[in-house]
């Protein structure tokens, strides 16, 4: 029975999470690979449209996607999830759920970095007082980074290319290692 591959990111919004999945996916395909992305708007938009940004919402949309890996990981070779994950205690009760083949991708890029991409308009809309519990900038919202995630990229320094390369280049050594261990 084939067990998907599940690299779960994390990083602030505009961080570049969905971006490198997404190049990483165009790669992948043409390799041969099954591959899923589980976007986090995305899953909420089609899925989960009741929840809010509460703590308590977040922790349960990061739950409710993590069933949905469960549920896929027959189906895919490698499932991507790139969401804010911002609560270690959520990406710890993935990883328990999920077990062998989950791997912790921290999208690392700097709060200069995100405000200048800001793809979604969310930091403006944070400076003009519109939002007030931005994760990662908000007493209420806060963003916990990992402590010892499997990879990190620095997105915020490097291209989007090497970004993606590197995660490839981590995709390529993380199934290597779990044909050796079966």
């Amino acid at each position: 029975m084939k067990k998907g591959s599940v690299f779960w990111f994390t990083g602030l919004s505009g961080a570049g999470k969905t971006t490198i999945a997404e190049a990483a996916k165009r790669v992948l395909e043409d390799k041969g690979y099954k591959v899923l992305i589980l976007d986090g708007d995305d899953v909420r938009a089609r899925f989960h449209a009741d929840l809010g940004f509460s703590e308590k919402d977040i922790k349960k949309n990061n739950f409710l996607i993590s069933e949905l890996c469960k549920s896929s990981r027959e189906k895919y070779d490698i499932i991507m999830v790139p969401i804010i994950s911002p609560y270690a205690e959520s990406r710890k009760k993935a990883k328990d759920f999920l077990g062998d083949g989950f791997y912790e991708i921290f999208i690392d890029a700097g709060f200069e970095c995100v405000v200048s991409r800001d793809v979604k308009g969310l930091y403006a809309m944070m400076a003009n007082g519109e939002i007030d519990n931005m994760i990662g900038f908000s007493p209420e919202s806060p963003y916990e980074a990992p402590k010892y995630p499997d990879l990190v990229i620095s997105s915020g320094k490097r291209s989007q290319e090497d970004s993606v390369k590197e995660f490839l280049d981590f995709i390529c050594t993380s199934l290597k290692e779990e044909v050796r261990q079966k």
